[in-house]
């Protein structure tokens, strides 16, 4: 769940933008600096003592809120200006981790930023006494596990059971008919760009704190894995969850294969173990992508004047 529920939250918000039309190629730097701000902000704080999982909670906020920031840049090239959506996307990439990297060695000295990781929980009431579930799910868990399967949930219905969330994909597979009906495509867009941002600067956090106590300007190609997920699942919220596990599973393996029986044991170079989720990811594309479902209009840029 560790690996798997930042790829959920990030592939969600790489949904968020391309059922209105924008294809949200930037998702791995918005989550860098989603990552960077919200571990600044539980270093700054826990340094005031304070402690909690309130604070966590502060620090995905704080990271949503820069990862809106982002994401409004990345809105303004492709909306406004009409630029190519790939490029404008790669260009936040390279920028994040120079970004993270310069500003901590300012304020800080080093680039790596640490911070003490008390927010794991040990045992949920009741619930981690439940047989076989509790200790899956309940024990030695963090909050975040929680939201990633609240903000699931959340997604389909804001897509599904809302007037917005018909507009929404209505923007990103024919514009033109729904602007024909009186719905802003431009705000729409937006809309979508920057639920994106929120979300992917959420999993920044997401990812950093259950696996580390440092941030190093680097999410491992978490937001190229998360539009890995979004593909896989079809640009449908239940299939990405199936997807997230999946690769979250190839994740695990890559990092734990030294603890599981039968495996450990075989001459096989750890660095191949590292380069499974990467590898499944290649094999996984090759044979999904020729029935992709993506929104007919992703990427396109929409001029008002045309029909």
């Amino acid at each position: 769940m560790y690996f798997a529920i930042p790829l959920l939250v990030v592939a969600l918000g790489g949904l968020f933008a391309e059922r209105s039309g924008i294809v949200n190629i930037a998702l791995d730097g918005i989550m860098i600096i989603g990552a960077f701000t919200g571990i600044m902000f539980l270093q700054m704080v826990q340094a005031t003592g304070m402690s909690g999982q309130g604070m966590l909670l502060a620090a995905l906020v704080v990271a949503a809120l820069s990862g809106v920031i982002i994401s409004a840049v990345h809105g303004f090239a492709s909306i406004n200006m009409k630029a190519d959506q790939t490029i404008s996307g790669t260009a936040i990439n390279t920028f994040a981790p120079a970004f993270a990297i310069f500003v901590a060695r300012m304020m800080t000295g080093v680039q790596q930023i640490p911070f003490k990781n008390d927010f794991l929980i040990r045992k949920v009431p009741v619930l981690g006494d439940i047989p076989v579930i509790g200790p899956m799910f309940f024990q030695n868990a963090y909050i975040t596990t929680y939201l990633g399967v609240l903000i699931l949930v959340a997604s389909w219905v804001v897509l599904y059971k809302t007037r917005f969330g018909l507009r929404l994909r209505a923007c990103g597979e024919h514009p033109q008919a729904a602007d024909s009906v009186g719905v802003n495509v431009y705000k729409m867009r937006y809309a979508g760009t920057l639920l994106s941002g929120a979300l992917a600067g959420i999993g920044g956090v997401i990812f950093v704190v259950p696996t580390s106590t440092n941030f190093n300007a680097t999410v491992s190609g978490y937001g190229f894995l998360a539009i890995a997920v979004l593909i896989f699942g079809q640009w449908k919220p239940g299939r990405i969850a199936l997807a997230a596990l999946f690769f979250g599973f190839m994740k695990t393996l890559s990092v734990s294969y030294g603890l599981i029986p039968g495996i450990k044991d075989l001459s096989i170079s750890g660095e191949i173990y590292k380069m499974v989720p990467y590898i499944a990811t290649l094999i996984v594309l090759a044979f999904t992508s020729k029935n992709s479902a993506a929104p007919r209009a992703e990427g396109i840029p929409y001029d008002k004047g045309q029909r």
